[in-house]
């Protein structure tokens, strides 16, 4: 996966993330599993970064 495209997902998410915790609770499990997911993918390009 390349940077550019790994940006892209993070932001997806954020956004998906923002709107589930909008509409709902913080706590709620999709708005979790969200910000899980979230975490990956913002670890992904950390390590991805980070080695150049």
């Amino acid at each position: 996966m390349c940077v550019k495209e790994l940006l892209r997902d993070i932001e997806d998410c954020r956004t998906r993330m923002i709107q589930l915790a909008a509409s709902g609770s913080f706590t709620d499990h999709m708005v979790v599993d969200t910000s899980n997911k979230l975490d990956e993918l913002l670890n992904k390009y950390y390590t991805l970064t980070a080695k150049k």
